[in-house]
């Protein structure tokens, strides 16, 4: 059950450094975020990524009924 495809992109991935750094941000200059040029774009790119992951969820579950179903046949 592998998960390739990340459903939080609107979410900047900060580093070890950058995170430390953000204690003493009082004012909140370190907030980032990945944008979109439109809104349009930004929820276009939010439901592929929606039904990416929903076609991984149920493959994950087809292989893991596959491979039950191998072990029962055992």
């Amino acid at each position: 059950m592998n998960r390739k495809v990340q459903s939080d992109f609107l979410f900047a991935q900060p580093s070890f450094a950058s995170g430390a750094a953000r204690v003493l941000d009082l004012w909140g200059q370190f907030d980032d975020y990945n944008r979109s040029e439109t809104t349009l774009e930004a929820d276009a790119r939010a439901i592929a990524s929606d039904w990416l992951i929903v076609g991984q969820d149920l493959s994950d579950a087809i292989q893991q009924h596959e491979d039950e179903s191998d072990l029962q046949a055992a």
